[in-house]
């Protein structure tokens, strides 16, 4: 299967891990040698009540008795999307109250760009260095990160960068700036947490100049941050907040939210302002709004901060300089990425899956299930540390 995987379907990178995945439950995957690996990564932070949840996967099968895409997003009122809207409006803050379902989350930043150049009438974008939303190219273009871009460009003009925390650099924000696009938590840069009310101080000045701000929960989202958004836990609410990866419980979906009043202005003048023909699919619909119905019910995202707890506990040793991060967003840092690498394939050999991180070598990527349970933080940190010892002892 390896060889086929290889010469049949595109790669990303070099050199794939290239596991031949047979099955999943819970907070394993298993190859087709009926080896078991513990997921420290859940998929990139999307598998959030582990893999084959079984509220998820009935509210799937049920579906798919009923009904499965019927019409393009927007125009027939279907169950699934509509409970889910509802729900988690239910659980935003009063000014976040309209919601748009699409395909995944690089759709749903293009459709937050779009929206706030709408609104504003303005061009200007504000996104941050090594900021990552996605990579189609309106995404790309508000990606800090010049390695990754330079050879699709040109992008979309009129895109400036600010560095995350730094408070001097709120001036760029202008009566030019129609958004300014940010992270909760920077993901790819190291799991970077805001500092100092830095979140609460971009939003300020956006009021100043009447720019709107942008929040991305595509990774911290859904209860990974001991809040169900991330932004939640920095004194803020943003104009538009971007989801994605973990809000369906590992099925593909994406989606932006704003106040009703900018958001309906996608659909006149002109009409079809953003448009998707998937968007909304009443199957992934459905099993969103069983995994919402979860991690609220479980109290999920309470339950992150004492596995964070948990981790930070157990993850000492001379190799790890600090552990970043919030919940069950965290990275495990080293002192240069040759550690870092050497860490995560041995990991790998022992059973346990950790990843990398996108533009910080030096970050072990821990995003568990939230459903993880303490004895296997227990087993993970202990394989890790195990690695780490091997590794000094060389």
């Amino acid at each position: 299967m390896k060889e086929d995987f290889l010469k049949y379907q595109a790669q990303t990178s070099p050199y794939p891990l290239g596991m031949e995945v047979s099955h999943a439950k819970g907070s394993y995957i298993y190859d087709t040698q009926n080896k078991k690996y513990l997921d420290f990564v859940a998929g990139v932070s999307a598998c959030s009540l582990g893999h084959q949840h079984p509220k998820v996967n009935q509210a799937i099968i049920d579906q798919l008795h009923r009904y499965s895409h019927v019409m393009v997003y927007g125009e027939y009122a279907q169950h699934p999307a509509v409970a889910y809207c509802k729900l988690l409006v239910e659980n935003l803050p009063p000014s976040l109250n309209k919601v748009y379902l699409v395909n995944s989350g690089t759709e749903a930043t293009e459709g937050a760009l779009k929206l706030v150049r709408r609104v504003t009438g303005r061009s200007q974008l504000i996104s941050c260095h090594y900021a990552y939303h996605g990579n189609t190219m309106g995404s790309m273009s508000v990606m800090g990160f010049e390695e990754r871009k330079q050879i699709f460009r040109p992008l979309i003009p009129d895109v400036d960068f600010i560095t995350f925390n730094n408070e001097a650099d709120l001036e760029k924000i202008t009566t030019k700036t129609a958004g300014i696009i940010l992270e909760s938590i920077q993901g790819g840069a190291g799991f970077i947490e805001p500092q100092h009310d830095f979140l609460a101080k971009v939003k300020k000045r956006c009021e100043e100049v009447g720019a709107l701000m942008i929040i991305d929960e595509i990774q911290p989202g859904f209860g990974r941050t001991g809040k169900l958004f991330g932004f939640e836990n920095y004194n803020v609410v943003p104009d538009v907040v971007i989801i994605g990866k973990g809000m369906a419980g590992g099925m593909p979906v994406g989606g932006f939210i704003a106040n009703a009043q900018h958001m309906d202005l996608l659909s006149h003048d002109p009409k079809l302002g953003h448009i998707t023909t998937f968007g909304g699919h009443p199957v992934i619909a459905a099993a969103c709004l069983a995994t919402l119905e979860e991690i609220l019910e479980k109290d999920y995202a309470q339950q992150s901060l004492a596995k964070e707890k948990l981790f930070r506990e157990l993850l000492v040793h001379p190799l790890i300089t600090e552990v970043r991060g919030r919940g069950l967003m965290l990275a495990a840092m080293t002192e240069n990425p040759e550690i870092t690498n050497q860490v995560i394939f041995k990991c790998q050999e022992k059973g346990l899956i950790l990843f990398w991180l996108l533009f910080e070598g030096c970050a072990i990527r821990i995003t568990p299930p939230l459903t993880i349970s303490e004895a296997e933080i227990r087993e993970g940190c202990g394989i890790i540390i195990e690695a780490m010892n091997e590794i000094m002892a060389g």
